[in-house]
Parts: structure tokens; sequence; C-alpha cells
């Protein structure tokens, strides 16, 4: 059986058994990999005269593009033809900095067909960023958009530079490759193992890694993603997501395709929760995938108000608050299913459509993975870092960390991948999220989860988003302290610290309980992720009774009437 059709067989048994997880789960075999590029044994095929949707994509402004796949295969061909005049070999690093326009999907079918490796870069990157990726991810072409080209005007390197969507002195025009003939033959075979994608990691507790992924690992590897969101043939699927990060990546290109889902996207310079609520209601889109961050905006939105069209709506990126998942069952009548994975991964952890989904918990193990939970001791238990076993290594998960910082030890030792993630399991199999390794802490002897705190807060009206880190306490060592970003129309003071300390101490136990909150800003990556890492640090450095409080700093002991 050739690698497409065993690709082929391991995706329509997911499809086939979509609302089925028992059956899935237990008789899923990924498929068997040697001599496979997914852009040609699979894309190009089921693309072939295929006239349905591949891609969406609607600006601010109301212009739209539609493309079938079979244009999306024949301008892809051309782009590939263009590289390779341009000097493009198999194993060629491209940094891709490039919106959620065309020639991104263009170019990521193209450099796949070619045996390129892509290293996605978010446009919000700087140029210390940028000359970070060039250096460490050994860089030999940078396509980017003509908005972003200054960045590298000072950047040291020899790398051929390519321009979308304008002229810029000293870089190729990209609209020249579609004046290419419309053919492309392949160069040499491409082996399930070849490297396919570097992925730089959004850096929540240290410098970015590089993430070493196959041509089987992600394409093949997110037929898990696939089943997880429960996409089918001629689903609208948005994900919203930026491009450079994986998670875009996992549904706005592998998982949709594998489906023969089409890619919806909508450019927007900011992002405004009204709008997209809009674009729900007024566009046929049946399945909707967004990180917690944005979900939280949303359900501020009175969103009874828009009728939309969603099967499927997922979360991703971080832990979801169950707080979100009732406001939209109770508005749309639609649960928001969620979900576990990293850069490193596909889709590890979730729930799949059809099945019972429990306040909290991110779902059951997805097929293809087999996750234990290890103790201090590398014991399988209840709870305690979510690992994947290497006895029957899962096909979605990295080659391994590219570069200077190669693959840690720690992370596969002991026949596992560790994944730096702590969690429980319940008695039905069902996984709940406890945080990173790195940010569960001890307060008076007492494990502190931060995510079970801060999604305590989040249930606050006035809450939009929460971060819980230890901070110094000259009795207990440390205490929760939480950082919290007010939603829009509540105003930070004395009394809602007051009214939020009482709100948590009535719905959680008494040793979990706030005992210091600040109304700040939360620092992020670029990615949207929250750096708790440095608000721990922040913390540490403040010695024991000082230095003076800051202006929107309070003290559980500031109201002794809460005693």
């Amino acid at each position: 059986m050739s690698g497409a059709q065993e690709f082929l067989r391991a995706r329509d048994f997911l499809l086939k058994h979509r609302t089925d997880y028992e059956h899935a789960y237990r008789h899923f075999e990924w498929p068997k990999l040697d001599e496979f590029n997914w852009a040609l044994d699979y894309f190009d095929v089921m693309a072939a005269g295929n006239a349905r949707m591949a891609l969406w994509v609607v600006d601010e402004a109301g212009l739209e593009v539609k493309l079938s796949f079979a244009e999306m295969s024949q301008r892809s061909d051309r782009v590939a033809q263009f590289l390779r005049e341009l000097g493009v070999r198999r194993g060629d690093r491209i940094l891709l900095m490039l919106g959620n326009e065309v020639p991104l999907w263009e170019t990521l079918l193209a450099a796949t067909k070619l045996g390129a490796v892509l290293i996605p870069a978010a446009t919000l990157l700087g140029p210390e960023d940028l000359q970070d990726r060039l250096d460490r991810g050994g860089v030999r072409h940078v396509i980017a958009g003509a908005a972003h080209t200054g960045k590298f005007a000072a950047l040291q390197g020899a790398h051929t530079r390519i321009c979308v969507s304008g002229a810029v002195a000293g870089w190729h025009s990209f609209e020249d490759a579609y004046r290419q003939s419309g053919s492309f033959s392949a160069e040499g075979l491409t082996h399930a193992s070849d490297p396919l994608l570097l992925y730089f990691t959004s850096g929540t507790t240290a410098k970015p890694k590089l993430v070493h992924h196959s041509h089987q690992s992600y394409p093949a590897g997110h037929l898990s993603t696939m089943y997880w969101i429960g996409l089918e043939p001629g689903d609208v699927h948005w994900n919203i997501s930026s491009p450079g990060w994986a998670k875009h990546a996992w549904s706005c290109w592998l998982a949709p395709w594998n489906a023969g889902a089409t890619v919806f996207a909508y450019n927007y310079a900011r992002f405004k929760a009204q709008s997209v609520l809009d674009m729900l209601a007024r566009k046929p889109i049946t399945t909707l995938c967004a990180p917690p961050t944005v979900w939280r905006m949303l359900v501020q939105e009175k969103l009874a108000d828009y009728p939309v069209h969603l099967r499927e709506a997922v979360a991703a990126g971080e832990p979801l608050n169950p707080e979100v998942i009732e406001r939209v069952q109770a508005a749309w009548g639609i649960t928001v299913r969620d979900g576990f994975g990293q850069t490193e991964t596909t889709a590890v952890v979730g729930n799949s459509p059809g099945q019972t989904v429990k306040p909290g918990s991110m779902g059951r193990p997805l097929p293809g993975y087999r996750v234990e939970l290890l103790d201090g001791e590398g014991q399988p238990a209840q709870e305690g870092e979510i690992c994947l076993d290497l006895c029957t290594r899962p096909l979605g998960l990295m080659l391994g960390y590219s570069g200077e910082m190669a693959t840690p030890a720690a992370a596969f030792e002991t026949g596992y991948y560790h994944t730096g993630d702590l969690a429980c399991r319940d008695e039905d199999g069902y996984i709940t999220y406890i945080g990173r390794v790195d940010d569960v802490f001890k307060s008076s002897d007492y494990r502190i989860s931060p995510f079970e705190l801060e999604s305590a807060l989040v249930r606050h009206p006035a809450v939009a988003e929460a971060a819980v880190v230890p901070c110094p306490h000259p009795v207990r060592h440390v205490v929760p302290k939480a950082f919290v970003l007010l939603a829009p129309g509540f105003v930070p003071g004395a009394e809602l610290a007051r009214e939020i300390f009482l709100f948590v101490r009535q719905n959680l136990a008494a040793y979990k309980r706030i005992r210091r909150l600040e109304f700040s800003e939360l620092p992020k990556t670029i990615s949207g992720k929250i750096r708790r890492v440095q608000l721990r640090s922040g913390e540490r450095v403040r010695s024991v009774g000082g230095p003076e409080r800051r202006a929107m700093e309070f003290f559980e002991e500031d109201f002794p009437d809460l005693s």
C-alpha cells in the first residue's frame, strides 16, 4: 500500500467513526509511511478537478477571495517553480512571514512539494527575534509581506529575499510566480521522516526552542486534530489564529484540508469581538476553533444576538474555563470542547464530538496517543505529568529540538516524552489540566493549581482574564496572588477588590484563597499566552514586607470584615 493509500485509510477510518470515540480510540492505527509528500501525494490528487472551495479569505473592507482545491494545487505548482528558479532546493530553510493572505497557503503547499523546510514567523516579531530565527534556524530564503521588509534591512545573513504584495528594492517580487507555467515535477523522492517544519516555541518560560517536524508528524499527525475538531468534508472551518505559530498549521491548514474542508480566514487590523460575532452570523461557518482568550472576549458580548451556523466549537492553546462553556451553551446550544496539545505534538487529548463533556476536563486521549500520568518517581498515577508512551510512538510527535538547544534528555527519558504539564485523571479516563510543572506551587504545604484559581476568578463578571502566581509571605512562605485584567465597564479599586476576594472565598476551599490581588495588564507572548514566569519573577524579587505596595495592589487583610 502506498503512502497516500495508508494516509487515506487512516483518515477515512476517523471520519467514519467521528462520533464513536470508543471504537475510534481502540482500533485506530497511524498510517505506515515510508515515501510520502503530503502536498504531492495527497493534496494534489484530492484537488485534481475538485471545484469545491479550499480557501476563503475575507478582509475588513469586505473584499473576498475564494479558491478551489484545483486552483490551489495549480497556483502552488507555479509558486514551487518560481522558488526553484530562485535557488530553493530540498532541505533549504525558508522563513515565512505573512499574514492570512493567499500567498501564505500557496507557499505552504509549494515548499512542501519542493521538500524545503518552513520556518513560520509571526508578523509581530521585531528585528531582534528575526535575527535569532535567521541565525539559529539556518535560514537561506525569506518570504515576507512588503509591510514587514523594513524589519530585515539591518539584519545579517546571506539569504534570498522575496517580497509579497509590493515592490521593494533588493527583493524579488512574489507576484512573478503567477507567470510561471502550471506544471511542476518533483526532483527526487520525499521520505516521510524528512524535515518539513521548524517552529520556534512561544517562549512562555525561557528562550524559544526550535521544534522539528517531518512530512509525517504534522501533515499526517494532524489526523488526531481533525478528529478532535470533528471536521467533515464540505465544512467551512474558521480557526482564529495568527500565522507563525503551530496552532495556525493545526487548523488553518492541515486538519481542515485533511478532511476536505474549506479554510476560512478573516483579516483584521485589531481584534473586535463584535466583528468576529458578526462574521459568524453572516457567513456559513460550521466549525470554529479559538483560543480561550478569544472565547473570554466573545462571551462578554450578547451571544444570543448573533445567530450562528456552527455545528462544532473547540478551544485550544490554554485551558478553557468552565464559565465560558456555560455561557456559549446557554446562548447557542453548542458545547465548546476543550483540547490539549503542544507545538511539539498534534492534538493529544480532547473532548471529541458526541461525547460527554465534563466541566473543567480537557477530555480523553485522542486516537493514536497513549497517555500516562507519571508521578515524581516516574510511576503511572492518577495525577502527574502528562507523558506519551514511546513504546508506541505517536506519529504526531516531533522529531526533536533542533540547533544549539538540542532535545534535552529529560524530555525523552524512561521511554516517555515528557510534556511538562500536570494533570489528573478520573475513573472514566477524563483528564483535567492542573498547570505547567513550573507554575504549580505550595502555600502552607498545600499544593496550589493556578488554573483552578484563575477559573474561579473569571467567573466573576468583572474579571476578563487572570493569572495567579506565588507571592512571598512571612508566615506561609508564599501565598496565591492574582493579577486581574478587568472586563470593559469596571473600575479598579478597593471596593471591587473586596468584592472579588469575597467571591473567591465563596467558591474555593479556604486553603486556596487568593490572598493578594493586583489590577494590571497581563504580560503575554506575541502568540497571546500569559507569561506567568515574568509575573513570578517580579514577585520573587520583592522582599517580604517591601517594597511599598503598588497603587492597584490589595491584600486580603485590608478587609478585616472578610475574616
